[in-house]
């Protein structure tokens, strides 16, 4: 069965509070939020994701680097305390603020951590369809399984031919999250090209009506085979990008 995720962001818990019940009183089909760990924000990702507990399953994003592999893992204890039993493990990237400690753990490295001392805990790992080629990007995906993943958070997508390519690419069984953001500004667009190496077809435009088609093609090619998807809202009402959708 399908199953919707929001993406979320804790700038600040307040803020959070109330998008958790505008998505639980306007969306009943999210059965899911995730939560990455932003460094410029003070609520970790595993904080975030206590808030959506008990009416959402949850799924912080962990930050390989910041994984000191000389100390307990951080948040051990919160995800047990609130029956989080899934994570998604990404590398992550170098701190602007060059006094935060970070350690050389790799994402293959922390998911065979959180293999050997949190096994009840689902581990997914990040695919990036920009950053390297196809065979190399597939090549990554079976290592991660191979250390313990159970399947993929994909970087968002803004053509679903590219989709259904890498869907061709996915290892047998992994499970799979398709994203999806919104891009309708000129900045936006160019933050994607320029930080992420993101690929735009031809015919993309910037209109929220483009992009909420793009939605709505994506949840139904989930839907399709029996994957998931998550959303990421970029500055823009979530009721205006998905409401109809789901």
């Amino acid at each position: 069965m399908t199953r919707i995720s929001l993406e979320l962001i804790p700038r600040s818990r307040s803020a959070l509070r109330a998008e958790l019940a505008e998505v639980q009183a306007t969306f009943p089909a999210v059965d899911t939020v995730n939560i990455p760990d932003l460094t410029r924000f003070s609520t970790r990702s595993w904080e975030g994701c206590a808030f959506a507990r008990p009416h959402f399953r949850a799924i912080p994003h962990i930050r390989a680097i910041d994984l000191n592999p000389r100390e307990p893992l951080p948040m051990a204890g919160l995800l047990v305390a609130h029956g989080i039993d899934e994570v998604l493990i990404v590398t992550g990237d170098a701190p602007s603020d060059m006094n935060r400690q970070v350690y050389h753990v790799d994402a293959e490295q922390a998911i065979r951590r959180f293999a050997r001392e949190l096994p009840h805990v689902r581990v997914y790992a990040g695919l990036d369809p920009y950053r390297q080629s196809f065979a190399k990007e597939r090549d990554y995906m079976e290592r991660k399984l191979e250390a313990g993943a159970v399947g993929f958070f994909t970087q968002p997508f803004f053509d679903l031919r590219l989709i259904e390519a890498y869907a061709d690419l996915v290892p047998q069984g992994a499970e799979m999250w398709w994203g999806v953001t919104n891009v309708t500004t000129e900045g936006s667009m160019n933050y994607w090209a320029t930080r992420n190496a993101a690929v735009y077809p031809k015919h993309f435009e910037l209109s929220l009506d483009w992009n909420r088609r793009l939605a709505a093609d994506t949840l139904q090619f989930a839907r399709d085979r029996g994957q998931h998807v998550y959303f990421q809202p970029i500055r823009t009402d979530i009721r205006e990008y998905l409401n109809g959708i789901i």
